[in-house]
Formats: structure tokens, C-alpha cells, sequence
């Protein structure tokens, strides 16, 4: 199996729309893919929560132009929008050492990051709470949401998210999302460019290639060396 490393933030939309071309494509042909997330929390980097009046444009720009996202504008209370990632993040993290090998942890652990970006930007559920996290992770067969539970109940893997925010401070690192792949290739937000011009009411994407992913996806059925990281 092959695996992809990213770093990347849940509640970035940019990293959730390369995550879903980089499934699609790998889905299409047929190839078995392995993502390891690593957290980019834009919020720790910010010090503060990602704006809901930042996210909003970029949301519906995303939305636009790929609607097999499903994404729609937040349609629950302002008062129950999601304050802070790291939750979800975390748990993505603790899915990883569940029983089982390390590669069915990350299938595991890639399958919740998608239901939880899904329940936040589809289906306005804000996955910052706990009992929320639990129940997106319900819907993932892969998840043993037992363990999750008790993972997440004693703070099993808060050092970890906080470790690879310390890592997604390296230069190598630009931001959400960069990926790594195994050949040593990385790409910073690729398939897509945008701008946001000064006085536009959201940002206008100048290039959308989700195309890309697919000889990309390719060549990673055959084997490679695996990508150099960040100590």
C-alpha cells in the first residue's frame, strides 16, 4: 500500500478539497492508498480561531467549482460553529493507534478525517464537540469508536497534535495542505491557484486541474522510497 503523508488542517478548505481529488483519483484507479495526516492547526499558528467570515468565501469559491463536495453554506445556530479543530484532529490522530497494523490504523484514521471534513462543510455538524466527533466516527466502519472514545477521553494523543505542529513549523512545511509523497516529491496545495484580489467580496480560483491527480495517483502504484520529513 501506498502512502501519502500531509500536514493540513481539517477546517481548511483548500487541504479538504486536494484530500477529496487525491481519494477520487486514487478511488478511479484503482490504486490502494494510505494517508498519514499530520496536523497543520492553523488556529495554534493564528493564535486565534480561523474566522467564519475567511472561511465562508473560500467555502462557496470551493463549492463552486467542484460540487461533488456537497458543500453548502453553515446552515446550523452561530452559536454552535465549530470554535476550534483540534478536537477533530486529534482524534484523526488517535484513530491511527488503534489495535490493528499501522496501515489500517491510517486507512482507518484517513476515512474519519474525511466524514468529519464532510460533517462540517456538507452538513453543518460541528465537530468540535465530543459527542459529535463520536457519532461522525459511527458512521465509519473502519473506526473502532471504543477506542476513539477512551483515546480522546484521556488525551492520548493532545502531545502528538502538538508535536506535529512544532514539525509543520520546518521550512519544508508551507502550509495546509502539503503533501509528501513516497518518491521525496512534495506539493504545496496543488491542482489549484487562486487569488483573492483587495475589495472582492471571496477569492477567485484562476485555475482548477483536478486532472492532476490522476497520473499522479498512477504512479504511485509502483513503489518508491519514502519522502524525506521534517524531524
Amino acid at each position: 500500500m501506498n502512502t501519502v503523508t500531509v500536514y493540513s488542517d481539517i477546517g481548511c478548505p483548500w487541504a479538504s478539497l486536494g484530500l477529496f481529488n487525491l481519494r477520487r483519483a486514487a478511488t478511479e484507479e484503482g490504486v490502494e492508498l494510505a494517508v498519514d495526516h499530520r496536523a497543520f492547526p492553523l488556529e495554534l499558528f493564528n493564535s486565534r480561531p480561523t474566522p467564519k467570515w475567511i472561511l465562508d468565501p473560500e467555502i462557496a469559491a470551493v463549492a463552486e467549482r467542484e460540487p461533488a463536495l456537497g458543500w453548502t453554506d453553515w446552515q446550523g445556530p452561530e452559536s454552535g460553529y465549530p470554535v476550534t479543530m483540534l478536537p477533530a484532529m486529534e482524534a484523526v490522530q488517535a484513530v491511527k493507534t488503534q489495535p490493528g497494523t499501522p496501515e489500517a490504523g491510517l486507512v482507518a484514521s484517513d476515512q474519519l478525517d474525511a466524514a468529519l471534513r464532510h460533517a462540517f462543510y456538507a452538513e453543518s455538524r460541528c465537530v468540535s464537540v465530543h459527542s459529535e466527533i463520536l457519532a461522525v466516527a459511527e458512521g465509519c466502519p473502519l473506526v473502532d469508536t471504543a477506542h476513539l472514545d477512551g483515546a480522546l477521553r484521556r488525551g492520548t494523543c493532545r502531545r502528538v497534535l502538538f508535536d506535529q505542529w512544532e514539525e509543520s513549523k520546518a521550512p519544508e512545511v508551507r502550509g495546509s495542505p502539503h503533501f509528501f509523497l513516497p518518491d521525496g516529491t512534495d506539493l504545496h496545495n496543488p491542482g489549484i491557484a487562486f487569488t483573492w484580489p483587495k475589495g472582492t467580496p471571496r477569492p477567485l480560483i484562476t485555475e482548477y486541474t483536478p486532472a492532476f491527480w490522476t497520473p499522479l495517483v498512477r504512479a504511485l502504484s509502483d513503489r518508491a522510497p519514502a519522502a524525506s520529513l521534517p524531524d
